[in-house]
């Protein structure tokens, strides 16, 4: 795992990692599942007690399931009873149904607290805070009676909700949710979190999520699902020195424009040289080269063709500017005519530079990928979830309900880099996959997927190489918007131009 990456787990990782504590460490079930069910208690009586502590006051009505996740929530209801809440325990077997550690912790229960469901779950059965420990880390697919009637009457009571490692029906592997799932107020997880925590629209249904240690020592099985991309990223970016110029900074050149979309290039050639670039250069539309030349100053343009729009019959002219560029960057306000979109695959095949392919050029090859998957040279896509459904052939609906599925299907296709964009940008080339967690409301407003790619054309261009240039870029696009909404004042008021003038900013790296 990278260094830059705070890692999580899947559900076999955490599997791993538990068995070796108990099998190799020595460290009995009963004690994990302790120390997770006893932090699951006092993140509940903060939540029931608004951060007062435990006061002695609830009610708090505690779902379980029959497996260790329902063990965890027995555990727990143990703990806020004997602190003097009013607790109720339902359950969704009898005694003997249950797992062995919840069965040992369903003796442990002071007498009287748990009932055994019969027939369905209702509203009126659910009092105060409610604890969701029905399915854990290991559930796939859709949850069936009594457990799904029972995630409609929690969802529907309006109750604080808090999850046991994960709101039942999230997939804790990639985040993708059942029709029928818990919308969690605050999820409660052990030991490290999952991707199912990172990853939309999981992520969204979490609330904020507290990792509990329980007891793993280390040794144990490492986390290497992915990560959380960290600020140490931005170590890896090379410091200019004495001795530096604007030819060792390297050179990104953009491709793009047409009639009305102008301002994409701009905004990508210009935070292209606020990553770092050390020069920029745009193949532009003849016929519009005069106010690319009107708008950029630390840009040199080349006008290619005398029309509104680069079409077929200029791949070799374009071919000739980028040569020996560090990085190009294309698709950046090109349009879709169908001559525009011939030249774009003749450049994107005969390009020998790394390769950062954005907006309409992405719509180019339809779903074969093949002129893309044959490229010596690193190629890169950042599509949002519309433009990676066109490429996979499928609905735009079917990429967001699965992204991290999608985005690697679409990396091992192209046999690229792929950064899918969104509130949990994700990076992956198919086998290491790294998620943005910081803040990114900010970036929902035009123009700032034009400043990711020139963010990542410049990290490219300075010698990153692919997986690497493009976690970094979105870290640093991430916290060039949030630095952006201080200067601004109003993350609603943040426009493209107010990132890219806070992204020398977001690259300073963490202090040591």
């Amino acid at each position: 795992m990278e260094s830059w990456l705070d890692p999580v787990y899947d559900a076999a990782g955490m599997g791993a990692a538990d068995r070796w504590a108990i099998e190799q460490a020595g460290i009995p079930s009963l004690d994990l599942m302790e120390a997770a069910g006893r932090g699951l208690a006092r993140a509940t009586a903060e939540l029931v007690s608004n951060g007062a502590g435990p006061v002695g006051v609830g009610p708090v009505t505690v779902v379980c399931g029959k497996g260790n996740n329902g063990g965890d929530g027995l555990v727990a209801a143990r703990h806020l009873a004997e602190s003097g809440f009013n607790v109720e325990v339902i359950l969704f077997g009898e005694r003997d149904e249950l797992s062995p550690d919840s069965r040992a912790n369903f003796d442990r229960l002071p007498e009287g607290i748990a009932r055994v469901l019969e027939g369905q779950l209702s509203v009126s059965s659910l009092g105060g805070v409610v604890i969701d420990a029905m399915l854990g880390t290991g559930f796939e697919g859709e949850p069936r009676d009594p457990v799904a009637t029972a995630i409609v009457a929690i969802n529907e009571s309006g109750l604080p909700v808090v999850a046991c490692d994960v709101p039942s029906g999230v997939n804790a592997s990639t985040g993708e949710a059942s029709e029928t799932v818990v919308r969690a107020d605050r999820t409660v997880t052990f030991h490290q979190r999952k991707l199912g925590h990172l990853i939309a629209p999981g992520k969204h249904l979490c609330g904020p999520v507290e990792v509990i240690p329980i007891g793993i020592p280390e040794g144990a099985p490492p986390a290497e699902a992915g990560g959380a991309i960290r600020a140490g990223v931005l170590d890896l970016l090379p410091r200019r020195g004495a001795d530096s110029n604007k030819f060792t900074s390297g050179r990104v050149s953009i491709v793009g424009g047409s009639r009305g979309l102008t301002g994409a290039v701009c905004l990508a050639a210009e935070a292209a040289i606020r990553a770092g670039a050390g020069y920029a250069t745009a193949a532009v539309p003849g016929a519009l080269e005069d106010i690319f030349e009107a708008k950029l100053t630390e840009v040199m343009t080349r006008g290619i063709g005398q029309s509104d729009h680069l079409g077929e019959g200029q791949a070799g002219e374009i071919l000739e500017h980028i040569e020996g560029a560090a990085a190009v960057v294309l698709g950046s306000g090109i349009g879709r005519e169908s001559t525009t979109a011939t030249a774009i695959a003749a450049v994107a095949s005969g390009c020998d530079s790394p390769l950062v392919l954005d907006a309409d050029a992405l719509s180019t090859f339809g779903t074969d990928l093949s002129a893309l998957a044959g490229r010596k040279a690193p190629t890169l896509l950042t599509p949002h979830a519309g433009e990676a459904a066109r490429l996979l052939g499928r609905e735009s609906a079917g990429v967001s309900a699965h992204r991290l599925a999608s985005a690697r299907e679409l990396a091992r296709t192209a046999k690229a880099v792929v950064v899918l964009k969104g509130d949990d940008t994700i990076v992956t080339d198919g086998e290491r996959v790294a998620v943005n967690t910081l803040p990114a409301p900010a970036l929902a407003t035009a123009g700032t997927g034009d400043v990711l790619a020139g963010i990542v054309g410049g990290f490219l261009a300075r010698g990153l190489g692919g997986f690497e240039a493009a976690a970094a870029a979105v870290f640093a696009h991430a916290a060039a918007g949030e630095i952006a909404t201080l200067q601004v004042g109003n993350r609603d008021g943040v426009i493209a131009s107010d990132v890219i003038r806070a992204i020398p900013r977001a690259m300073i790296p963490p202090a040591g």
